[in-house]
């Protein structure tokens, strides 16, 4: 059974990413199609399977690449999400349901809460399908890894309440000790890991140690009654951040490979167990007593409930509270509230906090139904509208040419860095075309990335070149390796090393070919995190007349240019560093004109030679 399912999610996400639809959607359609067949019957979601099986694997490996200081930026509309509009939903989603059949306001309450978060996985990997800006993102995915902690107090405090009755002190106390409790546990997991990792050497160990840590965070805490999902969060968070500390690169690499096969497999397979519910769910709802209407109107109702309340809570609390501002201090479009609004996408975690409430609850099967109805009910409308109302506001993804340049702005940093390391531990009697090679190397990863930019007419720029030329080369050489290992005339374990070095040196081979994709068309200036001033930056010119169209010195040498440059003092165009002249580099050591801009179609960043800054 695991076998065929895995099989399942493979071919379905493959499919989906080929004819380019969201594979939770494609998937949650599958199962539901899947569920009337007979090998469904086995395949049932239980609580345990999903909070202590399926949740803490995957709110680790989600935590672990969710930039802490981005979280920190935005906690304010975070925590306004994942615990107000968590609780706000909860309360009108109970009110509806109470009013709608006839169960106690407290089971109407817990129902509400097991409806109210939205899923981590849905909404992340959706918007990141869609290509939505960063920060919306960074929003969705901090909220979704801890609404879960909100929503599973409330519905515990909900519970005990259908049982006897609940003061206002034990809701808030139970509240504090989930949080507190949660997070406490966290950093006192995510810290010894950290102590512990950093002491070892093995690859292999940590990596191991890397799979138990959401497991060893979750159940610690559920165990005194505080929230798992904070504990695992923190403690994803915390042991992401230091990674660069306390792990060699080959564990971060391992770490990174296995994280990422563990959660497409989870992940993916999480929606086509929500399909396969469906079967189960409706034969329950069968033998109830109430009325085909009153179950229609019930599951309707809730599920517009749902929708419709998540825009009630964000539009005011945007404006009367948040009044967010972007990097550049301009204050958040509406457009990307209304993104958020509606990336409300419910998951497994909905589905499994169902089948929690009390089997002898009035008409429990029918609030399992309509917990089934709002997770299925916004995948597919949410989820396949949020692309649709993404293009109509016209809010993009992230540009990849700006990407681009903020990637060289931290390419020269780190190089910087490294030039000033080299300088200070050469020594008289090393070798000075080594320490050159060294430097040319460091020189090399920023050219290729500045490739990346302009228009190349066609031409193919050095470092794909490179890729081109090494590649192939690579592919003789392994075919040399194996010739001797057919032969049998090498040791195994000799053939396996020099096999490894191939590998190794191949993967370090830039894949990212091409010229950097263009989102809409606005002229590319430089990004805010990436700008900088200078004085020369400051009193460069803002537009002048370029002497030519094309570098004269590369016409008058016979060489061809990548990328053009124009002078800001003085009009002349010049190559950039990845051509052989590097005429532009060259004007600037003879002339002593600092600022540069771009003189590639579509773009008007600058550089200033003197300080190394972009402007």
């Amino acid at each position: 059974m695991l076998l065929i399912l895995t099989a399942m999610v493979t071919a379905v996400s493959a499919l989906a990413e080929r004819i380019r639809i969201p594979a939770p959607l494609l998937l949650v359609v599958v199962g539901v199609a899947g569920s009337f067949l007979p090998i469904a019957e086995d395949v049932r979601l239980t609580p345990e399977l999903v909070l202590i099986g399926l949740l803490p694997p995957l709110l680790y490996a989600a935590a672990i690449r969710t930039s802490l200081v981005d979280l920190r930026a935005n906690r304010r509309v975070i925590g306004l999400l994942a615990v107000g509009l968590v609780l706000f939903t909860t309360l009108v989603v109970g009110l509806i349901t109470w009013w709608l059949l006839p169960v106690p306001l407290a089971a109407a309450i817990a129902f509400g809460a097991v409806v109210a978060p939205p899923d981590a996985v849905a909404a992340t990997s959706i918007a990141r399908r869609v290509g939505l800006p960063r920060r919306i993102v960074t929003v969705l995915e901090g909220e979704s890894l801890l609404n879960d902690a909100t929503a599973l107090v409330a519905l515990r405090t909900a519970i005990a309440a259908i049982a006897g009755s609940v003061s206002v002190w034990q809701v808030g106390g139970d509240f504090l000790l989930a949080a507190v409790g949660g997070a406490a546990i966290g950093l006192v997991v995510a810290y010894g890991l950290a102590w512990i990792r950093s002491r070892i050497a093995n690859t292999t160990i940590d990596t191991a140690i890397s799979l138990m840590a959401p497991f060893v965070a979750y159940l610690p805490a559920e165990e005194v009654h505080a929230s798992g999902v904070i504990a695992v969060v923190i403690t994803g968070l915390v042991l992401g951040h230091k990674a660069p500390v306390i792990q060699s690169a080959r564990s971060r690499i391992s770490e990174r490979t296995n994280w990422g096969t563990i959660q497409f497999l989870l992940e993916n397979s999480v929606f086509l167990l929500i399909g396969l519910q469906l079967r189960f769910v409706s034969e329950a709802v069968a033998e109830s007593t109430l009325s085909t209407s009153d179950i229609v109107w019930f599951c309707v109702g809730v599920l517009l409930a749902v929708i419709i309340s998540r825009p009630v809570w964000v539009f005011p609390v945007r404006y009367l509270l948040i009044h967010p501002k972007d990097a550049a201090g301009q204050p958040v479009p509406w457009t990307s509230t209304a993104i958020v609004s509606w990336a409300g996408m419910r998951g497994v975690v909905t589905l499994a906090a169902a089948f929690v409430l009390p089997a002898d609850l009035p008409h429990v099967e029918v609030l399992v139904l309509g917990a089934f109805v709002v997770t299925a009910g916004t995948l597919l409308l949410q989820g396949l509208s949020l692309p649709w109302l993404a293009r109509r506001l016209r809010v993009r993804g992230p540009d990849a040419r700006e990407d681009t340049l903020q990637e060289v702005t931290v390419l020269r940093a780190a190089m910087e860095a490294g030039r000033i390391e080299l300088d200070r531990i050469v020594a008289a009697d090393d070798d000075p075309e080594i320490v050159e090679q060294l430097r040319r190397r460091a020189q090399s990863r920023i050219n290729s990335v500045w490739e990346r930019l302009g228009d190349s007419d066609g031409d193919e720029p050095p470092s794909a070149q490179y890729r081109r030329l090494r590649t192939a080369m690579l592919a003789a050489e392994r075919d040399a390796v194996l010739e001797i290992r057919d032969a049998g005339t090498v040791d195994a374990e000799v053939l396996d090393r020099v096999m490894a070095t191939l590998d190794v040196e191949e993967s370090l081979i830039d894949k990212r070919g091409g010229r950097a994709a263009r989102v809409g068309e606005d002229t590319l200036t430089t990004p805010r995190p990436a700008a900088d001033e200078c004085d020369d930056l400051r009193a460069a010119k803002s537009t002048i007349m370029p002497l030519s169209g094309h570098c004269e010195d590369c016409i008058r040498e016979g060489t061809r240019p990548v990328h053009l440059r124009l002078c800001m003092a003085c009009g002349n165009v010049g190559c950039c560093d990845s051509s052989v002249g590097r005429h532009a580099t060259r004007h600037f050591h003879d002339s002593a004109h600092p600022v540069m801009r771009s003189f590639e179609p579509g773009e008007a960043w600058r550089w200033c030679y003197t300080h190394e800054v972009l402007g």
